[in-house]
């Protein structure tokens, strides 16, 4: 796509995550390499193969905290992922300064018109929650007490509330916010894994460029916190294996020889993808400039069980891509915030494509790894990477690393906080389909 010259900056920022909602408890874990890992406090997860997650306290987040009064009943039909949404949008647009239909303002005044406001979010594979379908599958059985399908369709299904389906649909993760927020700009739904925040980064600076909104709110979120989602991953093999006397902390090993997995995540965040132009004219203040995207499709060799070609070539290629675009060289990249999530084939796929792109310097180039923080949060992991991407460049601070090491001839050795001199930086996601999305980001003055 042929650019134009609106510049796109990044006004406000929502990550959701196990420290909890908004940027601070997350930068202040991060600095102090503090682990988001720990047990379940929703259900029992001891009978998987990895009793431990990475949550957001219900103590941490309560939806209904961050919703209009009016729009509380509608938490009724919010699912997690939905929920984690919402609770990021809340926050991005109180730290972009924006009024808009979720205050309620009396005047019914809003900083940016409704039709220039859009939307764009990331989700996963929303898993149903267990106790509801039980409700519902207990009833459906024939008389030796197996599942049986007739039953299902006469009765078991009578015993969900006609409102479930909607519970679950991906594209409602941006329904509620653009409803809370009366977003009647351009909308959309990315459904590509842990690529999915990134891209939909990527099209909201897209929809500004192209002037059909000024502004938009962006991001991803996702629960795997849960009986289904915790399965699926454990089904996959991505899952660490652990028992309930191993030390959660050390569990996710982000690019290191002994790597053994990731756990179960829960969060996300969304973003203010604004127009430079519209934060000066509202007289509000661009955190952190969006000079590039890029995006690419990784081919899995034809292999039983392969997750990633290890050459890294489609990772590199979305890096490379997002570097072209905002007409930055390899070398001023100030520092890189990959996925690193702790699975052996991801991670040496990632590492091979930051050596690609990066050559002798990708031994020295410093890396912020979070999937010690978030686990793994699929959809959402890319949306609170962009956050603290903006948050290393508005403090000038790298945060701690940890679990990591050097083996693959990358700099993920563990290491404290420590200032630095930050410009540029990079954040990148793989996914497990093969989808893979980068973002350039620039500090503003």
């Amino acid at each position: 796509m042929a650019r134009s010259s609106r510049r796109v900056v990044i006004s406000g920022i929502g990550p959701i995550a196990s420290p909890g909602l908004g940027i601070d408890a997350m930068w202040t874990a991060l600095c102090e390499g503090r682990s988001g890992v720990g047990l379940c406090s929703t259900f029992d997860a001891s009978g998987f193969e990895c009793p431990f997650v990475s949550q957001v306290a219900p103590d941490r987040f309560d939806v209904k905290s961050v919703v209009p009064k009016s729009y509380r009943k509608a938490t009724k039909v919010m699912a997690r992922d939905i929920e984690l949404a919402v609770g990021g949008a809340f926050e991005a647009v109180r730290t972009a300064e924006l009024v808009t239909k979720a205050h309620e303002p009396a005047n019914g005044k809003v900083t940016i018109a409704a039709d220039r406001m859009g939307c764009q979010i990331g989700a996963g594979l929303i898993a149903a929650e267990e106790n509801e379908l039980t409700a519902a599958l207990v009833t459906s059985r024939n008389a030796s007490g197996a599942f049986d399908i007739t039953a299902w369709g006469s009765i078991g299904m009578q015993n969900l509330t006609p409102l479930w389906m909607l519970k679950y649909l991906p594209n409602m993760l941006a329904c509620h916010v653009t409803i809370c927020h009366d977003c009647q700009g351009p909308s959309n739904t990315i459904t590509c894994g842990e690529a999915s925040a990134l891209l939909s980064i990527g099209e909201s600076m897209r929809v500004i460029v192209r002037g059909h909104a000024d502004a938009c709110l962006s991001g991803g979120a996702e629960s795997k916190v849960n009986l289904m989602a915790i399965l699926r991953q454990q089904y996959a093999g991505r899952l660490a294996k652990a028992t309930l006397q191993d030390d959660p902390a050390t569990l996710v090993r982000p690019f290191a020889k002994n790597a053994i997995g990731c756990v179960a995540g829960d969060g996300g965040g969304i973003l203010v993808v604004e127009a430079a132009d519209s934060v000066a004219a509202r007289g509000g203040k661009a955190l952190a400039e969006l000079a590039g995207f890029g995006a690419s499709q990784s081919f899995c060799p034809d292999t039983v069980g392969a997750e990633m070609a290890p050459e890294g070539d489609g990772i590199s290629d979305a890096m490379q891509a997002a570097l072209d675009d905002a007409g930055v060289k390899a070398e001023s990249v100030d520092a890189v915030i990959p996925f690193g999530c702790g699975v052996p084939s991801f991670d040496h796929a990632e590492a091979s494509g930051i050596r690609r792109v990066f050559g002798n310097r990708a031994a020295t180039l410093p890396l912020v790894t979070i999937s010690t923080i978030t686990g793994s949060c699929g959809a959402g992991f890319g949306a609170v990477a962009a956050a603290v991407g903006v948050q290393c460049l508005r403090t000038g601070m790298l945060p701690a690393r940890v679990n990591g090491d050097a083996s693959l001839g990358i700099d993920a050795a563990p290491i404290a906080a420590r200032k630095a001199d930050l410009k540029t930086i990079l954040v990148c996601t793989p996914s497990l389909g093969g989808q893979n999305a980068a973002i350039v980001l620039r500090r503003v003055a």
